[in-house]
């Protein structure tokens, strides 16, 4: 019997404590994580690679996450690749800035349990595949 595609986050984030973190958590529940440590790698990843969905931090070296998002949402490969902000940038200028620049989540690190965002991805994978 053939496997099951598992489903592939990008998780483009500079705190190599939380991909670690993240990179489990997520891989507990069945998902393939990529992580880039910079928004320049996380973006050359999400155009080569396609993952189903992109956990993007906004405060990072060489790009940050809202440049990133942009470009994203420029190139038609990746247009449609659901995008969570995963940030402590909790200002509601930044929160508006995010969902106008195309993220369909914005999620405060502070605010949640690993778990917490885990199942909210699971959550938005679900409604972005109908």
């Amino acid at each position: 019997m053939p496997k099951e595609k598992k489903d592939r986050i990008l998780l483009i984030e500079d705190d190599s404590f939380l991909v670690e973190m993240y990179t489990t958590k997520f891989e507990l529940e069945g998902f393939e994580v990529i992580s880039a440590e910079d928004g320049k790698k996380g973006l050359d990843f999400a155009l080569k690679e396609k993952p189903e969905i992109i956990l993007l931090d906004i405060l990072m070296p060489k790009m940050d996450g809202f440049a990133v998002l942009e470009a994203l949402k420029k190139d038609k490969t990746t247009l449609n690749i659901p995008v969570v902000l995963l940030t402590n940038l909790g200002q509601k200028d930044d929160v508006k800035k995010g969902f106008e620049k195309g993220a369909v989540g914005y999620l405060i690190k502070a605010h949640f349990m690993p778990s917490e965002v885990v199942d909210k991805i699971k959550k938005i994978l679900k409604e972005s595949k109908k």
